[in-house]
C-alpha cells in the first residue's frame, strides 16, 4: 500500500521538498506535548521505579521541552510575516 502511494505521489503535482518541509514543521509543532508528556513520566517514581530521573538530566530535559515550545510559538507567532 506504501508504494502504490509513492507511486501516486510521484505523478501529483505536490513538490517532495515542500512536503518534507511541512512534515518537519508539523513534527516539530507535535513534539512539544510528547516532551511534556514523557518527561512527567519520567519525573514519577510510581511508573518509572529505580529509573526514575535524575535532577540533572530533569533540569537538561524541561530546558530542551522549553526550547521546542518557544520554538514552536515563535513559528506560529511568525506565520505569515
Amino acid at each position: 500500500m506504501a508504494t502504490i502511494l509513492g507511486v501516486g505521489l510521484n505523478f501529483s503535482p505536490i513538490d517532495p521538498i515542500k512536503a518534507l518541509f511541512w512534515s518537519a514543521v508539523i513534527n516539530g509543532v507535535a513534539a512539544v506535548p510528547v516532551m511534556v508528556m514523557m518527561m512527567h513520566l519520567s519525573s514519577h517514581s510510581a511508573a518509572m521505579g529505580d529509573f526514575k530521573l535524575p535532577k540533572g538530566l530533569k533540569i537538561v530535559g524541561w530546558l530542551a521541552t522549553a526550547i521546542m515550545g518557544a520554538a514552536a510559538v515563535g513559528l506560529l507567532a511568525t506565520w505569515g510575516h
